[in-house]
């Protein structure tokens, strides 16, 4: 099977990997191109200078860009992707988007014959790096069964939640998730340490209680020692927490918490962590 993916940055570099090591061949385009180039010699794969060279023989196309205007400028345009997608081709978007441009890109599918899914994912580099991501996913139901084994090359969990825009909306959920439990953490590991219990010790308690999670278990340790230059940055956290904002704006609904870490992050911004994992929240709380 031919495949395209647009886009290789912290995730997609590696979930483009993946395919290709799998038997795939992969034709991949990044706006840096000498990003691109460092792929192709690392898998062996293929790049093309544009998004409509890359997709034109290909069957399904994943894309994994960095906002709704990213995703908008491969889409679109005399080079974009929708430009080269042969009839009856899928395009799979895992960028993490508003749900409203995923509908607006699947309505442009749909008119020329091609099909959409948005499919945002969670887990980080260090998930798309082990082929362990879990993709939220909303489309057609009957096609979704046709891309379900492709895209488990790179993921441990792969959920059809609804219709185009159900992917995004679940992804929404997830930050906000996110959010809530680096905000607990963050306050606890502040209180822990000024008490003075060693922060590794409280953390080999709590994850066996209640208090368990994904944040308390990998980041503990890092946030105990200040490091904090690795994972998600709060730069795209807060692109996506606004996102979430705005959604919630529309159902009429408030969201305290994740208006309050977004503050957290914007002061942290302006003091020059905004390249920072998002566990960096913490030196807001001290």
């Amino acid at each position: 099977m031919k495949v395209a993916f647009i886009g290789l940055g912290t995730m997609g570099y590696s979930m483009a990997g993946h395919l290709q090591k799998s038997g795939l061949q992969v034709t991949a385009f990044n706006r840096t191109e000498a990003k691109a180039l460092a792929w192709k010699n690392e898998y062996n794969g293929s790049t093309a200078p544009t998004p409509k060279e890359a997709v034109k023989e290909a069957e399904l196309v994943m894309c994994c860009v960095g906002n709704d205007n990213d995703l908008r400028e491969v889409c679109f345009g005399e080079n974009g992707i929708l430009a080269g997608l042969k009839e009856g081709a899928i395009l799979i978007d895992h960028t993490t988007t508003s749900a409203e441009v995923a509908k607006e890109i699947s309505q442009a599918c749909l008119k020329q014959n091609n099909t959409f899914f948005d499919a945002p994912v969670s887990g980080g580099e260090i998930g798309a790096k082990n082929g362990a991501l879990t993709i939220m996913v909303g489309g057609d139901k009957e096609e979704f069964k046709d891309i379900e084994n492709t895209i488990n090359i790179y993921a441990k969990q792969v959920t059809r939640l609804g219709d185009v825009g159900a992917g995004q909306t679940c992804k929404m959920v997830n930050q906000l998730c996110i959010a809530g439990i680096l905000q607990g953490l963050s306050e606890g590991l502040t209180l822990a340490k000024k008490s003075g219990l060693d922060l590794v010790t409280v953390r080999d308690v709590l994850k066996h209680g209640a208090a368990q999670s994904w944040q308390l278990e990998q980041r503990t340790h890092t946030m105990a020692e200040e490091q904090f230059d690795f994972g998600f940055a709060i730069d795209w956290m807060r692109k996506d927490l606004n996102i979430c904002l705005e959604q919630a704006e529309q159902l009429g609904i408030n969201l305290p918490v994740a208006k309050m870490v977004d503050a957290s992050y914007q002061r942290l911004q302006e003091k020059g962590f905004n390249r920072c994992d998002t566990s960096v929240l913490i030196k807001d709380i001290e």
